[in-house]
């Protein structure tokens, strides 16, 4: 269980917890900031108070044509319990009715890859 003074955020790291959800909409572009906003008040108002929600980023295509949230959650059951929360649903089908489709994937971290701290990286290479 998570220590509550801890403050959520994402964290990108392997093994099995948290879990991802990675979940694309595809959308006309005229509807890309509604969806947003509808994904924005979701997260607030209704996600983050969910057992096991850890953070949410909501990204956008330059093209107007895609958004994708990246959310993580503590385990996979947390993840499951979600739709049964009050207001879940129907936001959920706010956000479904501004896309043409929308694909959610549950995904674990296999790898991975950042550059070194420019200060570690500058001390290791004088030596």
């Amino acid at each position: 269980m998570r220590d509550a003074a801890l403050p959520r955020m994402t964290m990108i790291k392997t093994g099995q917890s948290p879990i991802t959800l990675i979940n694309t909409f595809e959308v006309e572009p005229e509807h890309q900031l509604a969806l947003i906003e509808v994904l924005e008040e979701a997260t607030e108002q209704v996600m983050r108070h969910v057992p096991g929600f850890v953070s949410a980023n909501i990204h956008r295509s330059l093209d107007g044509r895609h958004v994708v949230n990246y959310a993580q959650w503590e385990s996979r059951a947390a993840f499951e319990a979600m739709p049964q929360f009050p207001g879940v649903r129907d936001h959920m089908e706010k956000a479904a009715k501004l896309c043409k489709r929308f694909r959610p994937e549950l995904y674990e971290v296999a790898g991975v890859h950042d550059v070194p701290d420019v200060h570690e990286f500058r001390s290791s290479s004088v030596h």
